[in-house]
């Protein structure tokens, strides 16, 4: 949404980028004022409820103006950014590189700008109302946007989850200018918990690079910390001493926001509104896992993504055609069980930014070298952190792999407005009875979570045994399918 609030300058508002969200935090600026931008270019990235999302200005002109620096969080249908169109862009360039210094959200000057890039939004919404800042500790400038994140479940990305970010140091007061550092430099500093401002640079024009980044950390691990001096305690009859001072390092406080706020109220909800059942099976998936094999050297399959969830999720789809009544909503208002003549899988990810479970619309409509690719492009979307809210709306039956981790099985919570999710356990070697015999082979286990009030307890087992039988037979792809 833009507004005019002269016959040159157009103020670009806030647009309601998901359903009905009412505010997104600014992440990271890509222009700084004086910049040329023109229509479609993407000019910032923010985080809503559901998603982390670029936004692309709808029109050409010179950045005049940035009203918010990066770590405010903005509502719908406020002006972020003001640009000088027509007749008014060229007195408006010299002017407002002048001001680059003066506005309070900048951009890396070294960093190149997205050019070419296609509008990812529909429509802007409009919304009246405050904006609100998120605190900064000890005065310091805010550090950016987190780059995209690498840590997807199990099959999406071959790696376990991520390591947890060092609790950050004291930061010391800000006294000139921000300091300068590109992206990854930031991402690096607030993963170890160094405090930029702190960090002697010894790149060019005084820029900070890895290596300062590490040589502070090193330089923070050779100097042990001043400890507290211990309060003044009155002595007291009893032989124990009580304790003199409170190590504020060992507890982390994490503001619950953005996506992982989201998720945390759609699985309370979830969890208190569908009555769950979960069920079992352990299979033997030694076949299977000959398939994938197989498939990778398959030339039709060349430069696509194989591997055990392929086949998990194509067995799903297999039962949801054979069963379809498990592929269904409750509507409440209505009491109504509506049930789905299509199947948006959905892939649960875990993300720094928390939870997040994109869709591949129509599945059940994708042969399996299509399926493969549709999950390739899921994953390194999701990699990347470009998963668009409407990737991640109207999913209808989920996946969720907890096996990357080890785990051999759980009992997943269904995705707000799905009647069922599958949750697949770790592929490990065990001793099993196969044809009268004791031998080794590839076993794990599946559970299968449903809500009751419309998936009865045949219903769901019919299901689970189908996927079960596929993965345990995978040339019944063949005969079913």
């Amino acid at each position: 949404m833009t507004t005019m609030t002269d016959s040159s300058v157009r103020e670009f508002k806030m647009p309601d980028v998901g359903e009905g969200l009412t505010e997104a935090e600014i992440l990271k600026w890509y222009v700084q004022p004086g910049d040329t931008v023109t229509d479609g270019q993407v000019v910032c990235e923010v985080e809503t409820a559901k998603a982390a999302v670029e936004l692309p200005i709808p029109y050409d002109g010179v950045v005049r103006e940035l009203h918010f620096p990066e770590g405010t969080t903005v509502d719908v249908g406020t002006s972020i950014i003001a640009v000088a169109v027509g007749d008014g862009a060229a007195a408006a360039a010299e002017p407002a590189q002048e001001a680059v210094a003066d506005t309070p959200a900048t951009a890396e000057a070294e960093e190149p700008k997205p050019e070419g890039r296609q509008p990812v939004l529909v429509g802007y919404g409009v919304a009246t109302s405050s904006t609100r800042r998120r605190p900064r500790k000890g005065g310091q400038a805010p550090a950016g946007a987190q780059e995209a994140s690498a840590a997807v479940q199990a099959e999406l990305n071959g790696h376990g989850p991520a390591e947890p970010a060092a609790p950050a140091a004291p930061a010391a007061p800000v006294t000139g200018d921000r300091p300068l550092a590109k992206p990854p430099v930031r991402k690096l500093a607030k993963d170890l918990g160094v405090d930029l401002t702190t960090v002697v640079p010894s790149g060019p024009d005084g820029i900070i690079t890895r290596e300062d980044v590490h040589a502070a950390v090193t330089a923070r691990s050779a100097t042990p910390e001043p400890q507290a001096a211990p309060a003044p305690v009155t002595p007291a009859p009893s032989p124990a001493a009580a304790p003199t001072s409170y190590d504020t390092a060992r507890e982390t406080r994490v503001p619950v926001k953005g996506v992982r706020r989201a998720t945390a109220a759609a699985m309370v909800g979830s969890a208190f509104t569908a009555p769950h059942v979960t069920e079992f099976v352990t299979v033997d998936v030694t076949r299977t896992m000959k398939l994938v094999e197989e498939l990778k050297q398959d030339k039709e399959y060349a430069g696509l993504r194989v591997n055990p969830l392929l086949l998990i999720a194509k067995a799903l789809l297999v039962a949801i055609r054979r069963n379809p009544d498990i592929n269904a909503s409750w509507d409440e208002a209505a009491q109504e069980i509506v049930v789905k003549h299509y199947v948006n899988l959905g892939i649960a990810a875990a993300t720094p930014r928390g939870l997040i479970v994109p869709n591949i619309k129509d599945a059940h409509a994708q042969t399996l070298p299509q399926l493969a690719g549709s999950l390739g492009e899921l994953v390194s979307t999701a990699r990347e952190g470009k998963t668009s809210p409407a990737a991640m709306q109207g999913g209808t039956v989920t996946i969720t792999n907890v096996g990357v981790f080890g785990v051999d099985t759980g009992t997943p919570i269904l995705n707000p407005g799905e009647s069922a999710i599958l949750a697949v356990g770790a592929i490990k070697l065990q001793p099993w009875v196969h044809k009268g015999k004791v031998k080794p082979r590839q076993v794990t286990t599946l559970a299968l979570s449903f809500d009751h009030r419309l998936v009865d307890g045949e219903l769901g087992s019919k299901v689970l045994a189908d996927v079960a039988a596929v993965l345990e037979q995978p040339k019944r792809l063949i005969s079913w399918a």
